[in-house]
């Protein structure tokens, strides 16, 4: 089984505590963004849309790590997505996209934590309490024959 882990980047070493959980059990991880050289900055990105020299750099980077995650989740066979309390959190928002192209790739989505918008109550987002809980189901599937 494959996974794709999304959250907020600020919570990059909990999601790699839970991949390191998901390894020993046998599970890949096929997200990069939590080796924690995935980050772009809000300064990167303004810099983007000026005409400055920096920008080109900045805007290659930002391609990269777009396409690279697009590439992850495309390799994943399960994705799931930490929320966040809704309109709590000030955020950029790229696990929301990447939760659209999960259900457009057509893979098996789950959350774990609140619904913060109304794509995680389509019928196919199964939704977990806690990750305890969503980490169970992953155990209890891999001992199924």
């Amino acid at each position: 089984m494959n996974v794709y882990l999304a959250a907020r980047y600020s919570r990059r070493k909990e999601i790699l505590g839970y991949a390191e959980q998901l390894k020993k059990i046998g599970v890949a991880i096929t997200s990069r963004w939590i080796e924690g050289s995935h980050q772009i900055s809000d300064d990167q990105l303004g810099l983007i849309d000026k005409q400055l020299h920096e920008s080109e750099e900045a805007a290659q980077l930002g391609q990269r790590f777009a396409i690279e995650d697009v590439t992850d989740i495309a390799n994943a066979d399960l994705f799931i997505g930490f929320t966040e309390e809704p309109r709590t959190v000030s955020s950029r928002g790229g696990r929301h996209v990447e939760l659209g192209l999960a259900l457009g790739n057509g893979l098996e989505c789950w959350i774990v934590g609140p619904r913060e918008n109304v794509f995680h109550c389509l019928p196919e987002v199964r939704c977990f309490s806690d990750w305890p809980e969503a980490l169970q189901e992953i155990a209890d599937r891999r001992r199924q024959p």
